[in-house]
């Protein structure tokens, strides 16, 4: 039976992200595709519980109308995001 990974802040008696750092990730998601104004996007830091993951990941989710829901991975902690992690999820 696979292990799949669960949220990591906001479930298991952890705090929620600080929603400035979600929004500014956004922002920065944002930004490195151009995007338009219609496309929504999803932040979350996962942990994953299988071996062979990282361990912790942020996912950033990009849903852009009429298009098929792009999920970035970073290794990071969402806190510690730059432009370039995006632009490398991307292979920018």
């Amino acid at each position: 039976m696979a292990l799949f990974g669960g949220f990591l802040r906001g479930t298991f008696g952890l705090p929620k992200p600080d929603r400035e750092a979600v929004e500014r990730v956004k922002e920065l998601a944002r930004t490195v595709l151009q995007a338009s104004p219609d496309t929504a996007f999803a932040v979350n830091e996962i942990v994953c519980n299988d071996p062979g993951c990282p361990g912790l990941e942020t996912v950033i989710l990009v849903m852009e109308p009429g298009q098929k829901t792009r999920a970035l991975k970073v290794q990071k902690t969402l806190d510690e995001i730059t432009e370039q992690d995006i632009r490398e999820a991307l292979d920018l």
